[in-house]
């Protein structure tokens, strides 16, 4: 059974809304939904965020529809969560946990998995309860009172054995991430190096990242059409056409009312996002909350510090769309950004051509094909066009090394003396002017 609350500043329709996303987060956690109650108040109460006389109400809605679990849309306090599985004498959820257990069926990754069970157990240590009372060794030292043989302990409730060894299992989680950060940060400082411009593909959940990606470089990522379907990083390489190599890097999908626990707990993965040249900013343009969804990942892009990168958004899933829909949302992020979307299917292939030419355009280091005598003393000019281009002809002579090449604009710019043709004079190459 669904509870969503209504407070002052939220429309009905938006809680709807919000209703319908968790609908389908239970769906893919494998739930079904019994009811759907909607309450609205002023402020949500302290002690069971829906006051006393709701939750006798909902524990015989409960029974009515035989319901075995009750989940709220907004994140429940540890009191709270007691207190209303007191009173309705059912399972009570919040949307937190629901999108931890999906996260935790979809981790394939020993980082992703690491990640999952630190935000799990960041999750669960506040609401550890008083379990293992038989297993308590308060006592400690001389067992008096009563308490006889068994009695005696280190002088500890059970309660806070346990919050020890989950603060040792999350120091451990910690410390293994900041491993996998370092082999991340090392492969991207080499990308950096080698100067290959990368794109990141970012977005709302289920808004089609993944079946983007794959269109774009044939790879064969995992595509479902199911919510955080993606949890682990994902690059691959991107055949531009004009010489560059671009890295395409698929993420994990936002949600609004994501919990700060996952934020911090896959902000190492996140983080790719930030180091990008380029954010593929993927919509469901079919969705009827697309706006919505372009807000709140623009929210979480804010919070790990990418929200000041260069972004280009892409109306996904057109061939699901309504026309007249599709055209006024257009107008609409082209009037908010000052740059026009690009539309495409990554189902049928359209607008893919289109899409991979605005990436080329907006991505840094122009690529110029030259022809050039460089003397021996320059032997650095050939290597860089080895290391940041492509050598199509080497030869040697008593004047140097001729060489015809695809290099980067700076190795143009600086094997300039020797050029037999100015590129920088002439019309350039039709992916160039696009």
């Amino acid at each position: 059974m669904l509870v969503g609350v209504q407070l002052p500043g939220r429309t009905l329709a938006e809680v709807e809304a919000s209703l319908d996303e968790l609908e389908a987060l239970l769906d893919t956690a494998g739930g079904e939904v019994a009811e759907r109650i909607i309450q609205r108040r002023e402020a949500p109460d302290a002690a069971t965020y829906i006051g006393r006389g709701k939750v006798a109400e909902l524990r015989d809605i409960a029974v009515e529809v035989h319901a075995d679990a009750v989940v709220f849309d907004d994140e429940l306090a540890p009191a709270q969560q007691r207190t209303l599985e007191e009173g309705i004498r059912q399972k009570v959820l919040d949307r937190t946990i629901v999108i931890l257990d999906i996260f935790a069926q979809h981790a394939t990754s020993r980082e992703g998995k690491a990640q999952v069970e630190l935000a799990q157990l960041g999750y669960l240590l506040p609401r550890l309860r008083g379990w293992g009372q038989a297993l308590s060794r308060q006592a400690g030292g001389q067992a008096a009172g009563g308490v006889g043989i068994g009695g005696r302990g280190p002088g500890e409730t059970q309660l806070e054995v346990d919050r020890r060894r989950i603060m040792r299992r999350i120091s451990k989680l910690k410390a293994d991430l900041k491993d996998f950060e370092r082999v991340r940060r090392t492969k991207a400082l080499e990308r950096e190096r080698n100067r290959v411009p990368t794109a990141a593909l970012v977005g709302y959940t289920n808004a089609g990242k993944s079946s983007l990606l794959n269109r774009l470089t044939g790879a064969s990522v995992l595509v479902e059409d199911r919510l955080f379907a993606t949890l682990d990083a994902t690059v691959r390489r991107l055949d531009a056409g004009d010489g560059r190599d671009v890295v395409l890097t698929d993420t994990v999908g936002f949600v609004r009312k994501l919990p700060h626990g996952l934020v911090e707990a896959f902000k190492s993965t996140l983080e790719e996002s930030t180091r990008a040249d380029l954010l593929l900013h993927v919509v469901d343009a079919s969705h009827p909350e697309a706006e919505a969804q372009i807000v709140a990942v623009r929210e979480v892009l804010e919070e790990i510090g990418a929200d000041r990168l260069p972004e280009q958004i892409v109306l996904n899933k057109i061939d699901r769309a309504d026309p007249d829909d599709l055209a006024a949302l257009a107008r609409r992020v082209e009037n908010e950004t000052g740059t026009s979307p690009i539309l495409v299917s990554a189902v049928t292939g359209a607008g893919i051509e289109e899409l991979t030419a605005r990436i080329m355009q907006r991505l840094p280091g122009r690529r110029l094909k030259v022809r050039a005598t460089i003397p021996f003393s320059r032997h650095d000019l050939v290597a860089a066009a080895h290391e940041r281009g492509e050598v199509h002809l080497e030869e040697h002579s008593g004047e140097g090394t001729t060489l015809v090449a695809t290099v980067d604009e700076e190795v143009a710019i600086d094997m300039r003396p020797w050029l037999e043709d100015d590129p920088f004079a002439v019309e350039p190459e039709p992916w160039e002017q696009r």
